[in-house]
């Protein structure tokens, strides 16, 4: 892997350059086709390679929690992080893993299933949900995961963000889908993209990496790397003086 900007230099730390800036920090992470398809296929797994997913798993050792939402994680098969040799040092007096934060409105989630039931103690799964869900679930999430309420018939994300605070699970690696992607950024939240670009022309309906209601946040392009014609984008929001790399 190369950087290619702001400087160029052969197999930069990759560690450092992704370090979060501050504890308070909200990164999405995505991956895209080179013209603009958030997914091929219905899957991300079609836009990825060998350098995307080692940055996908290192992002996700850096962060003290994993978001998203509930078609995200029942389309892609989300299971528990499990701990890896490479996570020991930049974890060091955390957790082994992040536990993984699930927003879903109504719980339409399989609470029995391995993101629930195969999950540490230390990394239990959070389920971020809403007043109207059905009580029986919450009671059910309540006891099989570690329960957020946040908001009425819509989930509140800034609540939902500053409940994971208050968790002590400051920083928060988003994974998407677009949906949640573009109702974080119409509140506000997001701090930094990390985006992946593929080598590749989708075509077809897929979603862009945000689906939903508009809004313009203006970001700065702090870093790029490259490997096998992936591009690996670091863009900071313009209100942030913090330069990666």
């Amino acid at each position: 892997m190369r950087r290619i900007h702001p400087h160029a230099e052969d197999d930069p730390d990759i560690a450092a350059a992704y370090a979060y800036p501050r504890d308070h920090w909200l990164r999405l992470n995505m991956v895209a086709s080179a013209d603009g398809a958030a997914w091929v296929e219905g899957h991300s797994e079609g836009l990825s390679g060998r350098a995307d997913k080692r940055i996908f798993g290192l992002l996700r050792g850096l962060a003290d929690v994993v978001l998203a939402g509930a078609a995200t994680v029942r389309t892609e098969g989300y299971r528990p992080a499990r701990p890896r040799e490479s996570w020991r040092a930049p974890r060091e007096g955390r957790p082994p893993v992040p536990p993984i934060a699930v927003v879903t409105r109504l719980l339409d989630l399989d609470l029995g299933g391995p993101l629930f039931t195969e999950a540490e103690p230390y990394a239990r799964t959070i389920v971020i949900t809403t007043e109207s869900a059905p009580k029986e679930r919450r009671e059910e999430a309540a006891d099989k995961a570690v329960l957020i309420v946040a908001g009425d018939d819509r989930v509140d994300l800034a609540t939902a963000v500053d409940e994971l605070r208050g968790l002590g699970l400051g920083r928060i690696l988003c994974e998407g889908g677009p949906r949640i992607n573009a109702q974080l950024a119409a509140a506000g939240l997001v701090d930094e993209l990390a985006l992946t670009v593929s080598p590749l022309l989708a075509g077809g309906d897929a979603a862009r990496i945000l689906d939903g209601v508009a809004s313009r946040t203006p970001l700065t392009l702090a870093q790029v790397l490259e490997e096998d014609g992936f591009l690996f984008c670091r863009y900071l929001r313009e209100a942030h003086d913090e330069a990666a790399g």
